[in-house]
């Protein structure tokens, strides 16, 4: 008897550790970006959620700075739309971060683009945030009015030296879906 429990505990020991490692939970640690973020840029979810709007906006045939675009982000952030197809069926469509700058690009440079924050809406609970950033879309910065509205739906993570935006899921405003009052304060 004495002697299967030695073998039971001998082969639990040298097997169990390799059956977690199997099935653990895989936990990421931030790394330093061989380009640094903008300390002004990720001091604040105010300052986060302010450089992405501004990193994404610039007049036509101007570049925009994505390696900046790349710092505010974690390297397995997602970038996600949702609205409805001409058939009236919802449709979504997620990017990785490099996804969104190579599919962008061309349209951002090509006819410009300013996307501005007109209100927000932002609960936390100690390292997260969620933030409901509604905006307005023009293509010039002079533009009397907006060609398209919606809400950014930000996730942000503070990592305790900075913030990090996870992901940003998004929808655009239409005559069947306007944006409600309160995310317009």
């Amino acid at each position: 008897m004495i002697r299967k429990f030695s073998f039971v505990l001998t082969f639990s020991f040298f097997l169990l550790p390799a059956i977690f490692a199997e099935n653990r939970t895989h936990f990421y640690f931030l790394k330093t970006d061989s380009i640094p973020a903008n300390v002004k840029d990720v001091k604040s979810i105010d300052a986060i959620i302010k450089a992405v709007y501004n990193v994404i906006s610039g007049d036509s045939a101007v570049k925009r700075n994505w390696d900046r675009m790349r710092t505010l982000f974690i390297p397995e952030a997602r970038m996600m739309s949702t609205g409805k197809r001409g058939d009236g069926t919802m449709s979504y469509r997620a990017m990785s971060l490099e996804d969104y700058i190579r599919l962008s690009t061309p349209f951002l440079e090509k006819n410009g683009f300013f996307e501005y924050e007109i209100s927000r809406k932002t609960d936390q609970f100690g390292n997260i945030a969620h933030v409901f950033s509604t905006y307005q879309s023009k293509y010039k910065r002079s533009d009397a009015n907006p060609f398209a509205r919606g809400i950014n739906s930000i996730q942000l993570m503070y990592d305790g030296k900075r913030w990090w935006v996870v992901s940003i899921y998004w929808t655009s405003e239409s005559p069947q879906n306007p944006i409600p009052k309160k995310y317009l304060k």
